[in-house]
């Protein structure tokens, strides 16, 4: 630090002045009492900052004690100082001494003997205390009052463009927020589970599913772990984990070391569902029901079905297997969920997702299927076992709540084609000829019609309205579904009932995909869903391109086949799975059961989703989403559960080295940014896309590689991410 010349001092104190009194923009300003000039003199004085201009703790300086009857003699102090020393800029005295002037004119007498006198002493006074504070400075002193120009600088800043100092930089430094943590949660550093959990799925584990009864597949279904049970660890990858082979390849090839489940390649040996090769698996496409492949199985259903056109665009597989059928409906672009239970056939929805195909962990029990009313434009059985005649035709009523009006129904295997095949089948001619009889009165109870038999496939379409839909005597005992949100479906038990058809005005409402994707849904048209019209929609799709648009420049990868399986856990109207829309990826829209329900605006738009509660864990096995996209998750879920579970959840599902955009309020990302931290996970937190000013803010994570008999130490990593607190 440096001692300021007094020439200095003296203009950085005028710049205070100019600032105040304006003095360049008024120059015929009247000062109409020295007190008044001196009050605000002093005020500057006094200030904590300013008292360091004059007054050093070695020696004081005579302007501290300053009397306000000696204000005006200060500034001919000043004046006179211009002339013999020149040690403040000229310009400044002209506009001291202008102002002095009119004050000496209009409100002082003239100046007499003992005024020119005080003058003097108080000139010479203030020459020496500054000439003794320059030698203490320089080393034959003991000084210590140093005084910054830094400090004097910034005070003397002021609107005056003039002012600004040349060398600051406006470049923006805000694209990552450092914002300083709160008390609470604490950080904590997660354990890696034991190897032994490397395919831990927490509502479908086999210990827990045993403990209930096997009517109705009831022990099939979703049994989640009460609180004192959940694992609070992280999932590991087994030993040697590889990232999965690109979309297309891999629905054709999967890494053994990602799914190390042999039994299918030896129970299905003769249907062509998996074979293993040295260490990968290859899927050559066929099924029970198609063994010479998936290919000629849909030409057959495309002779009735019109897959082609994009009027089916969604489709549901129940009883899935390695998801073979849906894995080649999207050459037609056909999006198929698929589900299958997790049993004795080893991880069939793993190798599904594996694959890069749409699957979850479920089974048509005792529980509604978590899809609203009227979603997919077709759905089959495959060979799937479900007992469609059971509990009066139940199974098949909840395949027709989910059918879209005039969609298709596929069943082939058994009973269809039972002359062929029951001794095949080990069952009689008689009970095989009961149960398909059966089944179509059931079908056409549900209105639908039957449009195709023949070899192993049958083909139903249901009626596209109420007035096509005629009862007939046979079907007038069926009971119609009542109940006034036909969308509450979440943990409620199926029910034999039909549910009643749309009133609608004309045959065909959902338009051909593509599309469809961004024309405004029926049910918007409609108002059938709380809170939003076709405007609200309309800016909804806008707001969802921005905000993806942003996003890819975030990371450049996204929409490529890098981020293969993708989730929305916050899905809303379907804008982000709409904007990212890719033949080299697809989404799982998740519509949280406490969130506003909005799924049917998500499959009218030719979309695939799901509802969920993330209070629990998602069906679906370990490491299957490449991406998974949560927007304001953590704030819609305050106070309703605990995020560590939900973070760990969601990196049970996220593959190593996947990536998890999350966007929120500052204070809900700031406690996930702690907790991630010990999850093995790099944070970035980034702006809002409209800038800075804005609460809400987006954070960016990359798991980390690790495997299983690591310990849990971290290696392999490419994590480019940089930022983390």
């Amino acid at each position: 630090m440096d001692i300021i010349p007094l020439s200095e001092l003296l203009l950085n104190l005028s710049s205070q002045l100019r600032c105040h009194f304006q003095w360049s923009l008024v120059p015929e300003l009247e000062i109409q009492r020295k007190e008044e000039t001196f009050s605000i003199f002093q005020a500057l004085l006094l200030h904590r900052r300013f008292i360091g201009l004059f007054c050093s703790s070695s020696s004081l300086s005579l302007l501290c004690l300053i009397k306000s009857s000696h204000v005006f003699e200060i500034f001919s102090a000043v004046m006179k100082s211009e002339k013999r020393h020149a040690l403040v800029k000229k310009s400044w005295c002209i506009e001291i001494s202008k102002v002095m002037m009119m004050a000496s004119s209009k409100n002082t007498p003239p100046v007499n003997n003992r005024t020119r006198i005080s003058i003097t002493i108080v000139t010479g006074l203030c020459c020496f205390f500054y000439l003794l504070g320059a030698w203490q400075r320089n080393g034959f002193g003991k000084g210590g009052g140093v005084i910054t120009l830094e400090a004097v600088t910034k005070q003397a800043q002021c609107t005056n463009t003039t002012d600004i100092v040349a060398n600051l930089d406006f470049e923006p430094h805000h694209k990552t927020i450092k914002i300083p943590h709160r008390a609470n949660p604490k950080p904590i550093m997660f354990k890696p589970c034991d190897v032994k959990f490397k395919d831990y799925t927490p509502c479908h584990e086999q210990k827990r599913a045993m403990r209930f009864p096997r009517e109705n597949m009831v022990y099939r279904e979703r049994h989640c772990p009460p609180e004192n049970e959940k694992l609070r660890c992280l999932i590991p990858a087994p030993k040697g984990y590889t990232t999965p082979f690109p979309w297309p390849k891999s629905r054709d090839y999967v890494h053994y070391a990602n799914v190390p489940f042999k039994t299918l390649t030896v129970a299905k040996a003769g249907q062509n569902w998996v074979k293993f090769q040295g260490d990968v698996f290859k899927f050559p496409g066929g099924g029970t029901m198609f063994p010479q492949g998936a290919d000629a199985y849909i030409e057959t259903l495309a002779k009735v079905i019109p897959i082609k056109d994009g009027l089916v665009r969604t489709a549901l597989d129940t009883g899935c297997g390695v998801a073979s059928w849906g894995a080649y409906m999207l050459k037609k672009n056909v999006l198929t969920m698929s589900f299958a239970p997790r049993d004795v056939h080893e991880a069939q929805v793993q190798f599904a997702l594996e694959r890069g195909v749409p699957a979850i962990i479920g089974v048509l029990g005792s529980i509604r299927l978590p899809y609203p009313p009227r979603a997919f434009d077709m759905a089959q059985c495959s060979r799937c076992l479900i007992p469609w005649t059971s509990n009066e035709g139940m199974y098949l009523m909840e395949v027709d709540r989910v059918l879209r009006p005039g969609g298709y129904w596929v069943l082939s295997g058994p009973p269809i084609n039972w002359k062929t095949y029951y001794k095949t089948w080990k069952r009689s001619k008689k009970e095989l000829k009961a149960e398909q009889k059966r089944i179509e009165e059931i079908a056409e109870s549900l209105c639908w019609e039957k449009k195709y038999e023949k070899g192993d496939i049958a083909i139903w379409r249901k009626k596209t309205n109420d007035r096509s839909c005629r009862m007939s005597s046979s079907s007038s005992s069926v009971k119609t579904c009542k109940g006034k949100d036909t969308d509450d479906i979440w943990n409620k038990t199926m029910e034999v009932c039909v549910t009643p058809f749309p009133k609608v005005s004309s045959d065909v409402e959902v338009k051909k995909f593509p599309e469809r994707l961004f024309s405004v849904p029926p049910c918007v048209t409609k108002g059938l869903v709380e809170g939003v019209n076709v405007e609200s929609y309309q800016e909804d799709n806008k707001l969802w391109k921005k905000r993806v648009s942003n996003y890819k420049r975030i990371n450049r990868l996204i929409g490529s086949s890098r981020y293969r399986n993708v989730m929305d856990m916050n899905a809303g109207l379907g804008g982000f799975a709409a904007a990212l829309e890719s033949s080299e990826s697809w989404v799982m829209n998740v519509v949280p059961t406490i969130a506003k329900n909005s799924l049917s605006v998500v499959f009218e738009r030719g979309l695939i989703g799901i509802y969920h509660d993330w209070c629990e864990g998602f069906s679906t096995y370990p490491r299957t989403y490449d991406l998974i996209h949560a927007n304001n998750v953590f704030s819609l879920y305050q106070n309703r559960c605990n995020v560590e579970d939900i973070l760990l959840e969601m990196d049970r599902i996220l593959r190593p080295e996947g990536t998890v955009i999350l966007r929120d309020e500052v204070d809900a990302l700031n406690d996930v940014r702690k907790i991630a931290k010990g999850m093995r996970w790099d944070t970035k937190l980034m702006d809002h896309e409209d800038g800075p000013l804005v609460p809400e803010k987006i954070l960016v994570a990359v798991k980390q590689y690790w495997v299983a008999g690591d310990g849990g130490n971290v290696r392999n990593s490419t994590s480019t991410l940089s930022g983390e607190e």
